[in-house]
């Protein structure tokens, strides 16, 4: 495992991925208007980790007008990250952390050689022993919506050392769930959008209290 990835667990961002235990996904949200005054709501709601995915044209843009947006009160990622041009874009536009469907070892090296905490997506338990020994800063469950929970619990014991953030499928209703099973965060895109603002602040502050 290269030395710099153990610092990368121990990063600002890290913490905060572990302290909130909730990362807002946002994909292809336009225009630009409308993906702001999302990402204004949930900041008010108490949101502190967003992750725009990188499959877009204007992925870029976007992460740099949130990250803009978000300044000093939160952290803003790149997701969907699956080539090593996606990759570069993402840094280049100012991402504190990467997040990928998939685990490629290339990618994920690369992303710990330019000091990005860099999360991989897996499925089995092979992968995920394979991502966490690389490295990776977290190690994503996708999609976590058909492993459920107690495939989260049940990796608790061979694997406790790893720290996983389920991912797909995730919402207000389960998150809390794959929290009590064991896993460090949830991602959840869609769902999160839907919300009123009460639920959201409700659900910002189910995932912070679980421990």
């Amino acid at each position: 495992m290269p030395v710099d990835a153990v610092a990368l667990r121990s990063s600002a961002i890290a913490d905060a991925i572990r302290s909130t235990r909730l990362i807002a996904v946002l994909r292809r949200i336009e225009p630009p208007d409308r993906l702001l005054a999302l990402v204004e709501d949930l900041l008010e709601a108490g949101v502190r980790v967003f992750e725009i995915t990188f499959d877009s044209t204007d992925a870029a843009a976007a992460l740099r007008a949130v990250r803009d947006r978000v300044g000093d009160a939160g952290w803003v990622g790149a997701g969907t990250v699956r080539t090593a041009d996606q990759l570069r874009a993402a840094i280049d536009a100012g991402a504190t952390f990467g997040v990928s469907p998939l685990l490629d070892h290339a990618i994920l090296a690369a992303a710990l050689d330019a000091g990005l905490p860099f999360v991989p997506g897996t499925y089995t338990p092979t992968e995920i022993d394979a991502a966490w020994r690389a490295g990776a800063t977290f190690v994503k469950l996708f999609p976590a919506s058909s492993l459920g929970p107690s495939h989260v619990r049940e990796l608790r014991g061979p694997m406790a050392e790893v720290e996983t953030i389920a991912t797909g499928g995730v919402d207000g209703p389960n998150a809390g769930t794959f929290l009590d099973a064991g896993a460090t965060a949830v991602g959840i895109g869609s769902a999160l959008h839907r919300m009123t603002p009460d639920e959201r602040r409700a659900l910002v502050e189910l995932c912070a209290a679980i421990r």
